[in-house]
């Protein structure tokens, strides 16, 4: 078998690479461990699993996720008065037999409960964005460990459809279409329990018929793997899944089983002719690996966009192959031209300021000196009309002969002052 397994990777590199020759073995090398060694470094690290919830309030997000894992994940009840959409993060570590899955759960909080519904998916975009974010640091710095990184990108978005039987709202569209080239969007359609089969099949095909007359993409099972093409060509005609969640047991005949209980019946979380919740559970473990890898690919678009914004390239104005060392010393270079650029209108621009203020000094001292001037020729005015309406006075009380001309001396000699600094 060991032989085998390696005429397969030697014929697959032969294909891969035409300028290699393939040659055989005399005896037993050992690479053909690598997949063990492999699978028990993966085993020993985990995996990791992110979900991304969005529907309305009390449309059974919990419930669901409680119900797709087989356990009960603490959950605070939410309001409906929130101003603004948030979103919630948990984490979680569930063993199966000897996997450990590292399970984030995300869910939105006070979706669709605003009167203004046209900016609901912001905080969305940018909650995803964000993690693609976070992730592009860790990936450039120059002391990275992406091994032990707990990588938070979004995987899927099970997206809840409210079972209104009628058609998508435009939140729902508008939503939607600003995702479709983030995440994987799996349309869903919430507490599907309320309306009937007959009525459920025909909302499935309408909502179909609406994501493809808007352009919207939605996550495809891959029929590439012969290993599950059938399963899969089967499930792609089932969506969106017809889901009912419940964070309650009910006991039917000696077992205990998740259920929604009324008083027409009992519907049961497991039972496929009941809702499509085993269908999308077995769809999410069978497509993981496949999920996880689109999410790299929707990575990968938003790390050349925000590599392209910063100026790298992989190829230079006429498509000639460009180093990163040339394109980081070009960026350098332009970087420090904009800082001296910068300077120097830094630089003029305060000594414009500096020459503007000395002027409108000068022109307040200017005023200051005018005002002066003629607030001294004013109190000379009236000091002298004063001084003559005394003298005056004296003089005709001395011609009349009631004082003496001492009084008219005093006053003569202070116009005789005044008219001499004038």
């Amino acid at each position: 078998s060991a032989y085998i397994f390696s005429c397969i990777c030697l014929l697959y590199l032969s294909h891969q690479n035409d300028g290699c020759r393939t040659l055989p073995l005399s005896m037993h090398v050992g690479f053909d461990s690598l997949p063990d060694q492999l699978l028990k470094k993966s085993i020993k690290q985990g995996f990791c699993f992110n979900i991304l919830c969005i529907g309305e309030t009390g449309i059974g997000k919990s419930a669901l996720m409680s119900s797709l894992f087989n356990t009960n994940f603490e959950d605070s009840p939410s309001t409906h008065f929130l101003p603004s959409v948030r979103l919630r993060a948990q984490s979680y570590e569930i063993q199966e037999s000897n996997v450990l899955l590292k399970l984030t759960f995300v869910k939105t909080v006070g979706f669709g409960d605003q009167v203004n519904k046209a900016d609901s998916y912001l905080p969305i975009v940018d909650y995803i964005d964000a993690q693609f974010e976070a992730y592009l640091e860790e990936e450039l710095k120059v002391m990275r460990s992406l091994f032990s990184y707990h990588d938070t990108r979004i995987h899927v978005c099970l997206y809840f459809i409210s079972p209104t039987g009628r058609s998508l709202k435009n939140i729902d569209l508008l939503t939607m279409r600003s995702l479709d080239s983030k995440v994987n969007i799996i349309p869903v359609i919430g507490k599907a329990d309320s309306i009937s089969k007959t009525e459920l099949q025909e909302f499935k095909k309408k909502i179909m018929t609406e994501l493809v007359t808007n352009g919207i993409q939605i996550y495809q099972f891959p029929t590439d793997d012969e290993t599950v093409s059938e399963m899969n060509t089967i499930t792609n005609g089932h969506l969106p899944f017809a889901v009912v969640g419940s964070m309650e047991k009910v006991k039917i005949g000696n077992k205990m089983v998740r259920a929604r209980q009324y008083p027409w019946g009992i519907v049961k979380v497991e039972n496929e002719s009941h809702c499509d919740t085993v269908k999308l559970r077995r769809m999410l473990c069978t497509n993981m690996e496949d999920l996880r890898e689109k999410t790299c690919a929707y990575y990968e678009l938003y790390r050349r966009c925000r590599l392209e914004k910063l100026g790298c390239k992989d190829v230079g104005p006429e498509n000639e192959p460009v180093s990163l060392q040339e394109v980081f010393e070009a960026k350098r270079l332009e970087f420090f031209l904009e800082m001296e650029r910068k300077e120097e209108e830094i630089k003029q621009r305060f000594v414009q300021r500096v020459n503007e203020k000395a002027a409108m000094l000068e022109e307040a001292e200017q005023q200051a000196t005018l005002e002066n001037r003629l607030h001294r020729e004013v109190l000379s005015h009236n000091t002298w009309r004063y001084l003559k309406d005394k003298y005056m006075w004296h003089l005709g009380t001395w011609f009349s002969g009631g004082v003496g001309s001492d009084g008219l001396t005093v006053v003569f000699h202070d116009l005789k002052g005044l008219s001499m600094s004038k």
